[in-house]
């Protein structure tokens, strides 16, 4: 594909702005053309006022005609063939294999929300008749059900060039619920996001789709996410990347005029704790595991178990060994970009300086700067020194993890109390340990959205019953996830209707159930019609 570099408004090329960038091989420093131009705040408010314009028809269209939208945007995806593949691996240093993965997750998501709409009981109608004869009051007839928040922003993530990105889970979703959505492009690949959006709108002309429903915007700095976030006509964000920029951002959203929802999936460190039974029976594998874990995509997944927590002992030590020996071995990658390889390295640094802390173990292979590599390292330390440095509690982005030894449960425990919020937790558990330290799990539920028992937690299963979200500053509301079925339910509010006739009723709403879902009718969950 001939990429063009400029913004994609509405289904047609946005005039070329003065200010240009290009993108990175981070393999080798090699610029790949073309040149982008980033988006002015005349392309930010024309992309809000088609996306607003489209809104009045999208919403209305059938959910089995949005569905087969979705189900095109995953067909013309894989249509994009090779030249999408090529351009992703080229943008992030990541390998075909990795992205064939990913855009296998990618069109999977679009089908699977497409499957629900189609299916259509998300709307979680709620039907209360009315009681005429009741005293001392009567009650009226109220009906309820949600519906689509209006315009959507998108900010693309680094990590995930397809499944969190242009066409990732918040695109996906947001459509889904009905809700026109903006994407702001990650500039680490504007390329392969061209690509996809190009795919998106293709899905557009041939299912009669209004223009506006999607917009694609280039931009390297904050200047542009921002402008969107403030514009009057968008209703919510969503957000994968550092605590940092997502804080930024929902401040911005909060100091509005009228406040936005933003849903930013942030920083975690996401710890695994080893307990007893389990380092005495399977340290060796525990050690394989981790390694594979905290290294998987150079390190670079928000599930990385980045803290790891066991009592000390002659046991624990022999495990160390073992995962020494797993980190000397293991090599180092190329990072995703420049950036993110200069903080890696940045965050490594800060470690080093705290007291108590010490080098573990690193990779024996040197990162070459030229390829943008990062080397695996593990530090070690204490519960005290733990406790007694927040930073140590902090994500550092890369293939690194941290070895804390308590001395005692309570111990233990107290490092459990101190975590922020987490996207995960894990527990690797043998015989009575789940029994035995039952408190510790207690607090993990406080303190993650997803807690596992004997697993490894990069890698996260779009399903219904997954939850991709946890208590800040993993994320900006805990009550939602960013991947499964559920993350639907952020781009969408109720809305009540009381009195109204059956013949303006919406179909989800009426006393006939036409579109045959599940509803909760006078307190009872049924797909019958009310009679």
């Amino acid at each position: 594909m001939n990429l063009d570099g400029r913004s994609l408004i509405a289904g047609k090329i946005a005039h070329a702005s003065a200010k240009t960038f290009h993108a990175v091989s981070p393999q080798n420093s090699a610029r790949l053309e073309p040149d982008f131009h980033e988006a002015t705040a005349a392309d930010v408010d024309l992309a809000m006022h088609q996306a607003d314009e489209a809104f009045e028809i999208y919403r209305q269209m059938p959910a089995a005609a949005r569905a087969d939208f979705l189900d095109a945007i995953a067909a013309e995806i894989m249509a994009a063939g090779d030249d999408l593949l090529q351009r992703a691996s080229a943008e992030s240093g990541l390998p075909i294999e990795r992205f064939m993965m990913e855009r296998g997750r990618t069109c999977g998501q679009f089908k699977t929300f497409a499957a629900l709409i189609r299916e259509g009981s998300w709307v979680d109608a709620r039907i209360d008749t009315a009681l005429p004869d009741r005293q001392p009051m009567p009650r009226p007839d109220i009906r309820r059900h949600l519906v689509p928040l209006g315009p959507v922003v998108v900010l693309g993530a680094s990590n995930f060039p397809l499944a969190f990105s242009t066409a990732g889970g918040d695109t996906a979703s947001a459509l889904a619920a009905g809700c026109p959505v903006v994407v702001k492009a990650h500039p680490a690949h504007p390329g392969t996001s061209e690509i996809v959006a190009h795919a998106i709108y293709r899905a557009m002309k041939n299912h009669h789709v209004p223009d506006g429903t999607f917009s694609l915007l280039h931009g390297t700095g904050a200047e542009v996410a921002q402008e969107l976030v403030r514009h009057p006509l968008t209703r919510a964000l969503g957000f994968t990347g550092s605590e940092r920029a997502g804080r930024a951002l929902f401040d911005t959203a909060a100091a509005r005029p009228e406040p936005i929802p933003v849903f930013a999936e942030m920083g975690s460190t996401n710890p695994l704790f080893i307990l007893p039974g389990a380092l005495k029976n399977r340290a060796g594998a525990l050690a394989q595991g981790l390694k594979a874990a905290f290294t998987i995509g150079v390190g670079q997944f928000c599930t990385k178990p980045g803290i790891v927590l066991a009592l000390g002992g002659a046991e624990f030590d022999s495990f160390i060994e073992q995962f020494r020996t797993q980190v000397q071995a293991a090599a180092p990658g190329t990072m995703l970009h420049r950036g993110i390889c200069d903080a890696f390295h940045a965050g490594l640094d800060r470690v080093k300086k705290i007291p108590g802390v010490v080098v573990l173990a690193e990779s024996d292979t040197d990162a070459d700067p030229a390829k943008t590599q990062a080397e695996p390292v593990a530090f070690a330390t204490d519960a005290d020194t733990f406790l007694l440095h927040r930073e140590l509690r902090e994500e550092v982005f890369g293939p690194y993890t941290l070895l804390v030894s308590a001395q005692t449960v309570t111990e233990l425990e107290a490092a459990a109390r101190s975590l922020p919020g987490q996207l995960t937790a894990t527990l690797h558990a043998d015989g009575t340990d789940l029994a035995d330290f039952a408190d510790l799990i207690r607090i993990l539920e406080r303190k993650a959205g997803r807690v596992l028992v004997n697993g490894f937690s990069p890698g996260v299963e779009v399903c219904p019953a997954m939850q991709h979200g946890g208590p800040y500053p993993a994320t900006t509301d805990a009550r939602y996830t960013s991947v499964g079925t559920a993350a639907i339910a952020r781009w969408a509010r109720p809305l009540c209707l009381q009195g109204f006739p059956e013949s303006s009723l919406p179909d989800a709403l009426r006393n006939a159930n036409p579109l045959g879902i599940q509803r909760t009718v006078n307190s009872v969950l049924t797909r019958d019609p009310v009679v």
